[in-house]
């Protein structure tokens, strides 16, 4: 049994108690790493595990990918089995506020198979909206041994296939803030631009000023206009290193437009060969 992409916090605290549910904390910061774990210690959905960025949900990169390498799927299995997490389980990643880090553990499980998966709308933020009780204390729970599944490798693109699968169709689009796309600004990777043909969708368009995703109809409308006569199979999503990207697929999935493609080195991986192309400016 599938489930919506996306899940209330009422929702949540109503199956709280159910523990075929688990809870992951995913709240990371980019620019200073520390602090997502900081914050969890503070306080946290009762029951949440912390998935840390950088450990838990990428690999460290080698010189020719990006900066968040995909993790080696029997590793991530291993991880999923030693937060308690079984096949059958539902899991809901939660992060501040917009998905922008949740939607990478969401995409994974896809990833890896499971399909019980979804992400809190709104995140910590709208469950502390609820009034729903926090706890500090790290919770226990009995590790399991996670049955690893084929990965979906359809659903990931290589930087060697882009200019390819550009040719025969398909929509790169690029979900970094227009400033870092257009190269007017960067202030992560070392090199600004965007890859030629690749569209703008900033991650920001999927939701409200408190953080919560758009109507599903809304997102329909806007992400069906981007696609153009093209089926959602044939979308690319990347960004910086492959984690906003995801919340574009979320949000996607979120208005039915299923079996979107990720970039996965996305931008930080394109600028390690110097003799790729890179843009500045709009793309029409």
């Amino acid at each position: 049994m599938t489930l919506a992409p996306l899940v209330d916090a009422r929702s949540l605290q109503v199956r709280h108690s159910d523990p075929s549910w688990i809870v992951v904390d995913c709240r990371f910061n980019l620019r200073e790493p520390s602090a997502g774990r900081a914050a969890y210690a503070e306080g946290h959905i009762p029951g949440a595990r912390y998935a840390d960025l950088d450990r838990d949900l990428s690999r460290p990169p080698s010189a020719a990918e990006g900066r968040h390498p995909l993790p080696e799927p029997s590793a991530f299995a291993a991880t999923l089995g030693a937060w308690g997490i079984g096949e059958h389980d539902t899991v809901v990643a939660y992060d501040e506020g917009s998905g922008a880090i949740a939607a990478r553990l969401w995409w994974l499980l896809g990833w890896l198979g499971h399909r019980r998966r979804a992400v809190l709308d709104g995140g910590f933020a709208a469950w502390q909206a609820e009034g729903f009780r926090v706890e500090t204390d790290t919770p226990s729970w009995r590790p399991r041994h996670y049955v690893e599944r084929p990965v979906r490798d359809a659903s990931v693109v290589a930087a060697a296939e882009l200019v390819s699968r550009q040719a025969a169709g398909d929509l790169l689009v690029d979900a970094r803030a227009a400033p870092r796309y257009r190269g007017e600004q960067e202030a992560i990777d070392p090199v600004a631009g965007h890859v030629p043909g690749a569209r703008n969708w900033p991650f920001s368009n999927s939701i409200d000023a408190a953080g919560r995703f758009r109507p599903a109809a809304q997102l329909r409308a806007d992400l069906g206009a981007l696609l153009g006569d093209r089926q959602p199979d044939q979308l690319i999503a990347m960004c910086g290193s492959g984690v906003t990207a995801c919340h574009l697929l979320l949000a996607m999935a979120a208005a039915g437009l299923h079996d979107g493609k990720l970039f996965a080195g996305s931008w930080s991986e394109w600028i390690r060969d110097p003799s790729r192309p890179i843009k500045t400016g709009a793309d029409p």
